[in-house]
């Protein structure tokens, strides 16, 4: 049924940024403007960003629901924890434990690597993924703005789950 499967080529990549552009725009409106969007999309999350971002250490995933494309992540390792750049779902696939998934990979993955703490940063505005960060158990450690570049920040939360 949920299958996550790692992103490796131009074909992936160009799946990843296509849901990107679908996720970003149903679910960020209410919450940072188009413009931001827009820049964000592009700079973190196009076919080009992304095969970068591979290049600097990151491992881009993306899952599938009854072999549908639904979402997708991407991790960092870092030297104590493995940062959870990215975690994305479509909405009509959300509360069907697709992130549940994607976070029981991921602490696989660290456990793998030795690593057992999680971290992510999380928009002070996306309640609704905040509370399922809680729910899986990961706790607010911090709060920070950071400067993205064209007169965008990203103002987030950060949160951990040790395990």
């Amino acid at each position: 049924m949920i299958k996550i499967k790692p992103a490796t080529t131009k074909s992936d990549f160009e799946c990843i940024s296509k849901l990107a552009h679908e996720i970003w725009h149903e679910h960020y409106p209410a919450i940072i403007s188009l413009e931001q969007i827009a820049y964000m999309l592009e700079k973190f999350n196009s076919v080009t960003a992304i095969d970068n971002q591979t290049k600097t250490g990151s491992q881009f995933f993306y899952m599938t629901y009854n072999d549908v494309p639904v979402g997708y992540a991407a991790i960092k390792k870092e030297s104590d924890f493995l940062f959870l750049e990215k975690l994305y779902i479509l909405e009509g696939y959300r509360g069907k434990k697709m992130a549940t998934a994607a976070i029981q990979f991921m602490e696989a993955f660290a456990n793998y690597l030795s690593i057992s703490k999680i971290k992510l940063n999380v928009n002070k505005y996306n309640v609704n993924s905040i509370l399922a960060y809680k729910k899986m158990g990961f706790v607010e450690t911090k709060s920070m703005v950071t400067d993205i570049g064209n007169g965008f920040v990203m103002d987030d939360y950060e949160m951990e789950k040790v395990f």
